[in-house]
């Protein structure tokens, strides 16, 4: 055999070989290769999201500030309890019922207030009523923070310190309160009621 002919033989080796090669590397014009998919990354491992997802609800919440041991009591006697989504319910209703105050609003107002508060406010309402003085209106939140809780036999008290802006007439002023919140931790209604208003000094 010839010295070219054997040198054919190998380039046509080579070249097979090669092909073959990127063939099995990037498959044929077909299709992907089975179980792969073209120009798609391999999905992220989400094994660390589905751990954080299944622990979320079991996560202990941190107690820190001056009411630290009375929130603690209160989530030792009431698992579901959270300080952070305590806050977020709290802002809320204080939002809808200073509103609800301010319109006079009693069929709002009584479901969520004490014997208490839901007698000065309802005296208050007439008052305005009978004199046609505007009550402010809520404009914004500035500050809400957790100031006290404690825990009284089955009785759980949040206190919340709120600082608002209130529009009066063509004025605007700002409110300090104190709202302190009550709940039997062993009722199956998950509802805080207002307790007690206090303003600050």
């Amino acid at each position: 055999m010839s010295s070219s002919l054997i040198e054919l033989v190998l380039l046509a080796a080579i070249a097979l070989f090669v092909g073959w090669r990127l063939y099995t590397t990037l498959g044929s014009d077909g299709g992907p290769p089975e179980g792969r998919t073209r120009s798609q990354a391999p999905a992220a491992p989400k094994t660390e999201e589905r751990r954080t997802e299944e622990s979320r609800g079991g996560l202990r919440p941190a107690f820190t500030g001056p009411a630290a041991a009375g929130l603690e009591a209160i989530h030792a006697a009431d698992p579901s309890f959270h300080p952070a989504e305590f806050k977020q319910g709290a802002r809320s209703a204080y939002e809808m019922l200073a509103s609800a105050f301010a319109r006079g609003d009693r069929e709002t107002l009584k479901p969520w207030l004490d014997t208490d508060v839901w007698e000065a406010w309802d005296a208050a309402i007439t008052q305005r009523e009978k004199t046609g003085v505007e009550a402010p209106q809520l404009l914004r939140i500035r500050h809400y923070e957790i100031d006290d809780a404690s825990l009284e036999g089955r009785t759980a008290r949040v206190t919340v310190r709120f600082e608002a802006e209130l529009g009066d007439g063509d004025m605007t002023r700002k409110s300090e309160e104190y709202w302190t919140f009550m709940r039997d931790v062993d009722s199956d209604d998950p509802n805080w009621l207002l307790d007690d208003v206090d303003t600050a000094n």
